[in-house]
């Protein structure tokens, strides 16, 4: 037997991550067989010179070809102009080309459209014929396919849609891949007295699974799907292992712990437990009593044709201790089936997927998960986060909930996604710890969320000490419900409001402003006033500019990560489409301001020193808020009004205005400098105050600490250093950051290397270079 290591499943998370993203197609309803010549209508299939407005229209219409033949498609590989890095060529495969996972037969079929000067995507190449049978296409819809797919030919993507939903029904879908099965009482407490012994024979590895779990609920402990073993001879699964959920070091909670059972498959076909470790290195928790009816539920999983199971997410449960809730989930049973199928072909290509579900007394809730990229993208920009639930804006049929960061260049990068079953305080911690957990147990600074009571009393209890800002669509949306009125009748009242809030630069200014407020327009009795007061640090720029928030408007927000793909009303059919389009989107942009970063270069406006540095490190983006803060210094007076040793005092105010002024503090020996306007602990950028003091005293360079790594055109490369110094993480959350940043840099160069044979081996010649060298390293 071979065992499938942890380098072989990141090597091949590599491969897929470019090559081979899945494409699940539980997401629309297709038609029937092609061969439309019985009914004298002419045959419809891709063909070399066919044209799409944009390749997802290209994939669609290959999709809906597949899907009347008989067999899947997913993205295959991708091509880049050596000119500017854009996507000039993509491949879309039949879902059983390679041999990466085992159901996968090298099936070669497949299209490639190429993007041609005029902006439209053609075929320029077809390959028909495929190496195993194909699935039936009974029950399906001829006129719907043709209209649809001519649609998308034609360019009108959305209208082929509609019309397949008219005519589609979600049983045509393929679910099951994943189902939960509560096991009855007596089943459970006869299984949980049976301690795994040497030679106890299974059915099926799943009874091996679901005794184990049972086990482990009865002992204190849980257990994950370890290891699988493939036979030499034919590649099947012939062995597996389920370990306690502490194995390993890949997060924070795990302790290394050794405890396991392996089965192995017989030729009989039973399973064999032929290796029982007991012992675990850590305290368990308090064994259930006997006579108390265990809520576990168990993930079933049904077995592919080798009899091997699919990878496991996380699964939670109510235990006896916990409340149970009384309200009904606000996600559609039949959300679960096609999610938890479609998060299991993630991980199948992803290894650092991840996934849990909220159980309550056996019922499925809430669902969050996070893709390794996003997980990555947590060690870089976890730093400030918008919880974002605007779902909650209008009447929605899909609770869908994201955790979103800001990138080195500004712009919104995922971090996670949930659907919440309910708005009660004990699903929103749910989704918060969870996240919490899927990002290693890394800390945010700020978050900006909604001012519900349950969210409130969710972050305060999550991340106690937190400075959580409230979200600026909801002050709005409150100020509309509480003062729309007097708002829109007397303008003075909302110049004063305005002034109030937004100029206001010290507490004592603020307090006299409101107060003044109340009592010019009678409002001292007006009990929201009273209410947003008290929680003033949560919304008042004031209050916020000495947190860290990436630069987030305080009167706005960042853009929506997924703009108007995804919604509260999105329907099932469309969903998983529309988050992987949302999501392909959103990464190619960022890749293409990394290339833009690293090879365009902005006209400097100054001979200062500093503008020159600035542009060597940061990132197109924030570079220009930069100079500008740099150009804008050019037009205040600075004036040294204190000296005490080492520290001196400088005021600095605008020409011909004295209303704008702020105080810098300059600690000559450190050069430690502090602003009254407080834009650099608020967006990690000095502003414009400092860099005038700094032309004072002739500080040509900025200071390294001055200059945040995650706003360099580096920050994806060089954060353990970060994460070593500043975020007291532990080891495991360290080892995890490397993998992630190893592994996504190996995937841009699996996908760089194989683009013609000559860069194949010089990529491999580098890659085994590489590898003696570090294998040198102690």
């Amino acid at each position: 037997m071979t065992a499938v290591t942890d380098i072989d499943m990141n090597r091949e998370e590599c491969e897929n991550h470019v090559n081979l993203t899945e494409n699940p197609m539980p997401v629309v309803a297709i038609a029937n067989n092609l061969n439309l010549e019985d009914d004298g209508v002419s045959k419809l299939e891709p063909y070399v010179g066919l044209e799409f407005n944009t390749a997802d229209d290209a994939r669609e219409f290959y999709s809906l070809y597949a899907a009347q033949i008989g067999f899947k498609v997913r993205i295959g590989q991708l091509y880049r102009s050596r000119s500017n890095g854009s996507v000039s060529s993509r491949r879309f495969v039949c879902s059983k080309e390679g041999f990466q996972v085992n159901s996968r037969t090298g099936c070669q079929a497949f299209i490639r459209v190429q993007r041609v000067e005029s902006g439209k995507w053609v075929v320029d190449n077809f390959k028909r014929d495929h190496n195993h049978e194909l699935e039936s296409t009974e029950g399906m819809s001829l006129n719907s396919f043709q209209t649809a797919a001519k649609s998308l030919v034609n360019g009108n993507y959305r209208q082929g849609i509609r019309l397949l939903e008219a005519e589609g029904d979600e049983d045509h879908f393929p679910s099951g891949l994943i189902s939960f099965k509560r096991l009855k009482t007596g089943e459970r407490e006869s299984e949980a007295m049976v301690e795994p012994y040497l030679g106890q024979e299974f059915s099926s590895a799943n009874e091996a699974y679901r005794s184990y779990n049972a086990y482990a609920a009865s002992m204190g402990f849980k257990i994950r799907i370890g290891q699988l073993f493939r036979s030499r001879d034919d590649g099947l699964i012939a062995a597996r292992r389920f370990v306690c959920s502490k194995e390993g070091h890949q997060h924070s909670s795990r302790v290394g712990c050794g405890a396991f059972i392996r089965v192995k498959k017989q030729d009989s076909g039973m399973w064999v437990v032929d290796r029982f470790i007991k012992d675990h290195n850590h305290d368990l928790d308090p064994p259930r009593e006997a006579d108390k009816k265990i809520p576990t539920a168990l993930v079933g999983f049904r077995d592919d044709t080798s009899g091997g199971l699919e990878n496991l997410g996380s699964v939670e449960t109510n235990d006896a201790s916990r409340p149970k809730r009384s309200q009904e989930s606000n996600i559609g049973s039949n959300w679960y089936d096609v999610l938890l199928e479609y998060f299991q072909c993630r991980q199948v290509e992803d290894t650092g997927f991840f996934y849990a579900v909220e159980l309550d007394d056996g019922r499925c809730r809430s669902v969050f998960w996070a893709d390794g990229r996003s997980r990555f993208s947590g060690s870089q920009f976890g730093d400030a986060i918008v919880f974002d639930t605007s779902y909650r804006k209008s009447n929605y049929s899909v609770p869908f909930a994201t955790f979103i960061g800001v990138n080195h260049h500004k712009q919104p990068v995922l971090l996670g996604c949930a659907l919440i079953a309910d708005e009660s305080k004990e699903s929103f911690t749910w989704v918060l710890r969870t996240w919490f957990r899927a990002m290693s147990g890394r800390r945010p600074q700020s978050i900006i969320a909604d001012q519900d009571k349950a969210i409130r009393q969710a972050i305060a209890q999550v991340f106690p000490g937190i400075h959580h800002r409230f979200s600026a669509w909801q002050i709005k949306a409150k100020e509309r419900e509480n003062l729309g009125r007097l708002l829109s009748i007397d303008s003075g009242f909302k110049y004063d409001y305005d002034k109030c809030i937004y100029q206001s630069q010290t507490a004592a200014e603020f307090d006299a402003a409101w107060n003044a407020l109340l009592s010019k327009y009678h409002m001292k009795g007006n009990a929201w006033l009273k209410e947003m007061y008290d929680k003033r640090e949560s919304w008042v720029p004031l209050y916020l500019r000495g947190t860290f928030f990436a630069g987030i408007p305080v009167n706005g927000g960042i853009k929506s990560f997924f703009g108007s793909l995804l919604n509260a009303q999105t329907p099932l059919r469309e969903f998983i489409l529309q988050y992987e389009r949302g999501l392909s989107r959103r990464r190619e942009e960022e890749r293409q301001d990394d290339f833009d970063s690293c090879n365009l270069q902005t006209y400097l406006h100054t001979k200062e020193m500093v503008e020159e540095q600035g542009r060597r490190l940061y990132t197109l983006t924030v570079f220009k808020v930069f100079q500008k803060e740099l150009l804008d210094s050019y037009g205040y007076l600075g004036v040294k009004i204190s000296e005490e040793g080492i520290i001196s005092r400088y005021l600095v105010r605008k020409c011909a205005n004295d209303n704008e002024k702020h105080i810098v503090t300059l600690n000559g020996s450190n050069l430690n400098v502090i602003c009254s306007c407080q834009m650099f602990e608020f967006e990690g950028v000095l502003c414009r105050h400092v860099l005038k003091v700094f032309q004072m005293v002739n500080i040509r360079d900025i200071p390294s600490c001055y200059i945040l790594h995650r706003w360099t055109k580096n920050a994806k490369y060089g954060f353990v250093g970060d994460a070593e110094t500043e975020s007291g993480g532990s080891s495991q959350d360290l080892k995890a950051m490397m993998v992630w940043g190893l592994r996504e840099e190996a995937c841009n160069y699996i996908g760089a290397g194989a683009a013609s044979v000559e860069r194949y081996k010089l990529a491999l010649e580098i890659m085994l270079e590489g590898r003696r060298k570090v294998s040198q390293q102690n």
